[in-house]
């Protein structure tokens, strides 16, 4: 399904294919050759998502952008099932293995491979080459990658990072109330969506 969002359709190569259960939303362009298999979401938000050359977003595989957190994917991507890219870059000859995350303001240089389940929190920057563990967490700039077991040098490190204020623009006390009030407002704007093909 390809639809029209706050006024910006999909930009889609020819030589690219969408999966009649896909979904691609708003500003998104489709690279030579990229492939968006069954159940796949690409939806950017007041942002700008572009997916590279012969990149393959796999099934169920989400991907967003907002306003501030454009994402790229470079040429020569695998983004796995259940895979999460929000707001983030991701170099050419990445592999993002199943049901990883990367949350807005992750860098992914040339060739890094995030395995099954692996975390890179916001503003984490990965050096060319570097890979995340299967199930381990990547935070930091540069980035310092532990166990889950270890939440607590985690937790230390995450604190730095400013996760309220870069997934949702408000501060750390907003309270939830505050907050979701601020997101259903925002994501509202999805009533006005086309379907465009």
């Amino acid at each position: 399904m390809i639809v029209t969002h706050r006024g910006k359709s999909p930009s889609i190569d020819p030589t690219a294919t969408v999966a009649p259960t896909a979904v691609v939303c708003g500003d998104v362009v489709l690279g030579p050759g990229a492939r968006i298999l069954h159940g796949a979401v690409l939806t950017a938000e007041d942002g700008r998502i572009v997916v590279g050359e012969d990149t393959v977003v796999m099934e169920n595989a989400l991907v967003k952008a907002r306003k501030g957190h454009d994402v790229r994917i470079g040429d020569a991507v695998v983004l796995g099932p259940h895979v999460h890219v929000n707001g983030a870059v991701v170099g050419d000859e990445c592999f993002v293995a199943t049901g990883a995350a990367l949350f807005p303001g992750a860098v992914l240089e040339h060739g890094c491979e995030v395995r099954i389940r692996g975390v890179v929190q916001v503003n984490t920057h990965l050096p060319a080459g570097a890979m995340v563990p299967i199930g381990w967490i990547a935070a930091g700039n540069p980035a310092t990658m532990l166990p889950p077991d270890r939440h607590e040098e985690v937790w230390a490190i995450q604190q730095q990072l400013d996760f309220t204020g870069t997934v949702y623009g408000v501060e750390r006390e907003t309270s939830m109330r505050e907050l979701l009030r601020k997101q259903s407002e925002f994501y509202g704007a999805h009533a006005d969506d086309e379907i465009v093909g």
